[in-house]
């Protein structure tokens, strides 16, 4: 069994550097052609996709659409699930990551992008960004989050996750994640077994599958990104920088 998990194409945020959490916004050209790319690469791979979950927000479902209709896969059977939404960035949603490193220091900005447990400033009850008021977000069966650390979304995805792992156990087959930089980040630190200091270094490029493949007894015995290891790196390298002051 193989487990991919898919950081969403590069959105419009991510090339304006801004802090996007669960604010709504699409993919760039070049996030579209990530996409295509990921696709793509599991074709060359002749990895099939028995199931297919994302989270509610448009510039993971986009992605997930375009690896569908490249690999096979019925975009009726995609499930959408709020749990793998982003981390909530809180106040800082909206902000250049680069302008707010210079205005509280790279060392702020680098606790709050990174730390385990720290979370955001919180937004206020009327602040407009409040996800109570997106009609996306009405049916939602839990809190609203006004703010999030990596921790707090390691409790956020939980409920999901047990579900999801017992559902592929027993279903064989690969199947796909389509997500968020921190929601795989909490993904990550649970199939690596990685410590709260381990996760702080981890940085998931957008656009490029990583496959975790299992044995019979549902334990990791390979992982790889579905790329070249010089253009990871690059890729890596920007996540790494962005929260650095120009």
């Amino acid at each position: 069994m193989k487990l991919i998990l898919l950081r969403h194409g590069e959105s419009e945020w991510n090339l304006l550097n801004k802090f996007t959490g669960w604010t709504d916004v699409g993919l760039t050209e070049n996030g579209i052609n990530e996409a295509k790319f990921s696709g793509e690469q599991l074709l060359k791979k002749n990895i099939s996709i028995s199931t297919l979950y994302t989270s509610l927000l448009i510039r993971a479902t986009h992605t997930a659409e375009i690896v569908s209709s490249i690999v096979g896969f019925n975009t009726n059977d995609i499930q959408y699930h709020w749990r793998l939404n982003e981390r909530h960035y809180g106040a800082l949603q909206g902000l250049n990551k680069s302008e707010t490193a210079t205005k509280y220091g790279e060392d702020q900005v680098h606790v709050w992008r990174r730390s385990y447990d720290i979370p955001p400033p919180l937004l206020l009850e009327d602040d407009e960004r409040h996800p109570k008021f997106n009609e996306k977000f009405k049916d939602i069966d839990g809190e609203l989050p006004i703010g999030e650390s990596l921790k707090n979304v390691i409790e956020r995805l939980s409920p999901f996750w047990k579900y999801y792992f017992k559902n592929i156990k027993d279903n064989p087959g690969n199947h796909l994640i389509v997500a968020h930089s921190n929601s795989l980040r909490a993904i990550v630190k649970i199939l690596d077994q990685l410590s709260d200091q381990e996760i702080v270094s981890v940085n998931i490029p957008t656009g490029v599958p990583l496959v975790y493949t299992f044995d019979s007894n549902f334990n990791v015995i390979d992982k790889e990104y579905l790329i070249d290891e010089n253009k990871l790196k690059e890729k890596q390298a920007v996540v790494a920088n962005q929260g650095k002051a120009k």
